[in-house]
């Protein structure tokens, strides 16, 4: 991916790595608008980033992506790359009841919601030279957190989204991307003061030097030995198999 010129829209950009690559993003010359849920921490991140913009975006609302999404299309029309990196995490136990409230809300933010912006924001980008959709996933998509389940499922089903979007698009100008972040010290469940934890602003320069690359998986050194460890080739697996059942269906 080119690191300059563009116009970027991400979620999730009031904190933690959306914010970081917002800022990073930022520096390299592009046009960056943040969107969220809390007015205050967006104001807060334009104010200390001059010429960076903001929309107040409830990515868990139908009707609040929908608004957001035809006033960044005016308000910006030369936006090209989506970030969709909002997320919330609540503790859970699937080995007994779990709480419903925060079973939708979850997936409600962290699957419904980059599924819906991206959906309303397609029409726009295919009309882009060169765009790109970027999810952020998790390593948990590949190997869950029991103590978060609800959530290492949601992450599950964006790295499969992720997938089969990158499939249906392949033969466009728009290049899907996979950000899938390790254990990084942010706000989610407390993680900021973690040791165990990876330093957000490590994170955020190693995933800066990823995306310069060609691979569409984006992942950090840790990241990536974690996923080769586990044997994962889906990225060629999901375009063989879909290959061959294109070229099988009677």
């Amino acid at each position: 991916m080119e690191l300059t010129g563009h116009t970027i829209l991400i979620t999730g950009g009031g904190s933690g790595i959306g914010r970081g690559l917002a800022e990073a993003l930022h520096i390299r010359g592009n046009q960056v608008i943040v969107a969220g849920r809390r007015q205050q921490a967006l104001d807060a991140v334009t104010e200390a980033n001059p010429g960076m913009a903001n929309m107040r975006l409830d990515i868990a609302d139908p009707a609040s992506i929908a608004a957001v999404a035809a006033r960044v299309v005016a308000d910006f029309p030369a936006l090209d790359v989506l970030v969709n990196c909002a997320g919330i995490q609540h503790p859970d136990d699937p080995s007994g009841p779990i709480d419903d409230s925060d079973l939708v809300s979850t997936v409600a933010i962290n699957l419904l919601g980059p599924i819906r912006l991206t959906s309303a924001l397609i029409g726009h980008l295919r009309g882009r030279p060169s765009a790109v959709i970027a999810h952020v996933s998790s390593m948990l998509a590949y190997l869950p957190k029991t103590d978060i389940a609800v959530y290492s499922s949601t992450k599950a089903a964006l790295h499969s989204f992720a997938l089969s979007q990158r499939y249906a698009l392949r033969d466009s100008a728009i290049q899907v991307l996979e950000i899938a972040p390790p254990y990084v010290q942010t706000d989610l469940l407390d993680g900021a003061s973690d040791p165990r934890a990876m330093k957000l602003d490590d994170y955020v320069a190693q995933t800066m030097a990823a995306l310069e690359g060609d691979d569409p998986d984006i992942l950090v050194p840790i990241a990536r030995a974690r996923r080769d460890n586990l044997g994962r080739t889906d990225s060629e697996a999901v375009v063989a198999f879909n290959d061959m059942m294109r070229q099988t269906r009677p």
